[in-house]
């Protein structure tokens, strides 16, 4: 275990509760939960593993309260269920077997990845839900690209819940409202299943998670209820230009 100090846990849960209002409104928590465990001297690859299993909550919290929408879709959306599964373990065990050095190395481009998928997402939705265009449901391509989006998920998982809303959309002719609802639904199972292989890896910081879950849980919460007032474009733009930073300090240690 690592040598917290006192401090370092009030820093971790305001991390949380930011990180889980910003997946409420915009996304991109974990470009904020992410770097502040390894600031407070959490290895790189157990502070992944960690803030895997500290966020799961708040995906809890986000699929129950968009449950309505995911009224008569259980029989549809059972093969991506099952990718979503396969891929969020898949991902969880490459994380464990990546050594410290190589999971460092790839940090980086994995936040600029992210970095990326916020900065387009106006307009990849906006392609995606283009007036007028049709959506013919394609389930063998659907779940294969959920699989892949989901070994992301399950390895590092900044900007998951954007790859997802986008290969949904691209394969699917559920309306929006339906697709986030199923986008939530997948991004907890794929969080659970990465969790409940990582919870015996040995790689869980749990006095960490035991400050951060419910930090995160109220953080989503807190987005939920005023996802409606603050301006998404601002809070992503801030999301986007954070992580771009903490990317280029990754990369010049």
């Amino acid at each position: 275990m690592t040598d917290i100090s006192a401090l370092a846990y009030v820093g971790a849960g305001f991390a949380a509760v930011a990180g889980g209002m910003v997946n409420a409104i915009a996304g991109g928590g974990t470009l904020i939960t992410f770097p502040v465990m390894t600031a407070i001297g959490i290895p790189s690859v157990r502070a992944n593993a960690t803030n895997t299993v500290s966020l799961l909550p708040g995906y809890l919290g986000g699929t129950y309260a968009q449950r309505k929408d995911l009224a008569g879709l259980t029989g549809t959306i059972k093969p991506q269920l099952v990718a979503s599964a396969i891929g969020g373990l898949a991902g969880s065990i490459l994380l464990i077997v990546t050594s410290e050095s190589v999971f460092r190395q790839i940090v980086p481009f994995l936040i600029l990845s992210a970095c990326l998928l916020l900065a387009v997402q106006d307009r990849l939705r906006a392609w995606i839900f283009k007036p007028g265009a049709t959506h013919k449901s394609r389930i063998p391509m659907q779940v294969a690209s959920v699989g892949i989006a989901a070994v992301y998920g399950g390895y590092f998982g900044a900007g998951l819940g954007i790859m997802l809303i986008a290969v949904l959309g691209l394969f699917s002719d559920l309306t929006l409202t339906k697709l986030n609802a199923v986008k939530l639904l997948l991004a907890f199972v794929i969080n659970l299943f990465a969790a409940s292989f990582l919870m015996f890896s040995g790689k869980i910081e749990w006095t960490i998670v035991a400050v951060m879950a419910p930090a995160a849980l109220i953080g989503g919460n807190i987005g939920g209820r005023v996802a409606g007032k603050l301006p998404p474009k601002r809070l992503r733009a801030f999301v986007i230009i954070f992580g771009v930073i903490v990317a280029i300090i990754y990369l010049v240690k």
